[in-house]
């Protein structure tokens, strides 16, 4: 039996480091250089970089506290957009902190100055907690507040946030968004 043992630890071992080494090692630097050959840009975390200093990326939302600028989301990622606290708050539809948090941010809403009905992604996080999209419809409900801090018409912000609407994927993969971080450095380079 012992014998039996030895003759079967061997391959099992061999395959084990074979595995290790190809699955561990090999796969992860061919897909990282494919990744780099072909999309750079994606790879390296889609920066988006300003006079050399990276400011933001487009794929991972960033919190704007300036009432000059259009506010994201908010999230539940950390204490607000931490990529190392990346997921959703697990807090269901009965759940006191959770009424407690979307009416806290109803009302700084409010505040601002928007009336009506809110849309739903100015008050709810994303899954992620990283989001950095909104609904055109968020974005438009907060252009007064916009065009008054920042003492610009209201049909030019208006036209920026219309002109930053990205449509779905071949028109019907996922739903219309617009960008709040290329919003907000369209807005900046508009002036005002």
């Amino acid at each position: 039996m012992g014998k039996d043992f030895t003759s079967a630890l061997r391959p099992a071992f061999v395959m084990t480091i074979l595995f290790a080494i190809v699955l561990g090692i090999l796969y992860p630097l061919a897909m990282t250089g494919i990744g780099q050959a072909i999309f750079p840009h994606q790879a390296n975390g889609s920066l988006i970089r300003q006079g050399g200093t990276v400011i933001g990326s487009s794929v991972v939302g960033q919190a704007f506290t300036s009432e000059r600028y259009f506010q994201t989301r908010p999230s539940a990622a950390g204490k607000g957009y931490d990529g190392l606290a990346s997921s959703g708050s697990n807090l269901g539809p009965t759940s006191k902190a959770l009424v407690d948090r979307i009416a806290a941010d109803v009302a700084r809403r409010r505040a601002e100055g928007m009336t009506g009905a809110l849309p739903a992604d100015l008050v709810t996080a994303s899954g992620s907690g990283l989001d950095p999209d909104l609904s055109p419809a968020s974005a438009l409900a907060q252009v007064d507040r916009v065009a008054r801090v920042r003492n610009m018409p209201v049909a030019r912000v208006r036209s920026l946030v219309e002109a930053h609407v990205e449509t779905p994927l071949f028109g019907i993969l996922g739903d219309p968004k617009v960008n709040v971080l290329a919003l907000n450095r369209a807005l900046d380079a508009a002036g005002g």
